[in-house]
């Protein structure tokens, strides 16, 4: 089944980009979803719940009217938009939990007598008088960064940090 596993693949690439191809008409509908099941454990990984979508959309409108994809292969397809969906609610839940975690944790530094390594990779120790939070515009990650005086250093930077 290499030969389907390819066509499965274009059609992945064709409903990615918003394009229909003609050879899914040539096949029935469990044929289909069969290529899409082959197919999902190398690039549903990838594939984010627009791109599912289209995907799923495409196959609808390519499918055999007089052997429709039956109600069994519908729901489990709308489990797995579901799926893909709660799994990138979670990941964003978890991205901004440890973002907020940094962040009390950079606080409770504050006044406190720190070691670690600065942004200009120089070993520095002192007391933290602030915390700044900076967004790196290309992919919007945060960084929860001390400053030590003049110096400042990201929170995973830090080595030790001292009791009075």
């Amino acid at each position: 089944m290499s030969g389907s596993s390819h066509l499965g693949n274009a059609n992945m690439s064709a409903a990615s980009t918003g394009t229909s191809t003609s050879a899914a008409a040539g096949f029935t509908s469990s044929e289909r979803s069969a290529q899409i099941s082959e197919s999902a454990n190398e690039g549903y990984n990838s594939l984010d719940v627009d791109s599912f979508l289209k995907l799923l959309i495409n196959e609808l409108q390519n499918q055999d009217p007089l052997d429709p994809v039956d109600n069994a292969q519908m729901v489990q397809q709308i489990g797995q938009i579901r799926e893909i969906g709660a799994t990138d609610q979670l990941t964003n839940t978890l991205s901004d939990l440890s973002n907020s975690q940094q962040l009390v944790t950079a606080s409770g530094l504050i006044g406190r007598t720190v070691s670690g390594l600065a942004d200009d990779q120089s070993n520095t120790t002192g007391v933290v008088d602030k915390i700044t939070v900076e967004t790196n515009d290309d992919n919007q990650a945060r960084s929860v960064k001390v400053h030590v005086g003049q110096k400042t250093m990201e929170i995973e930077n830090i080595r030790q940090i001292q009791t009075e």
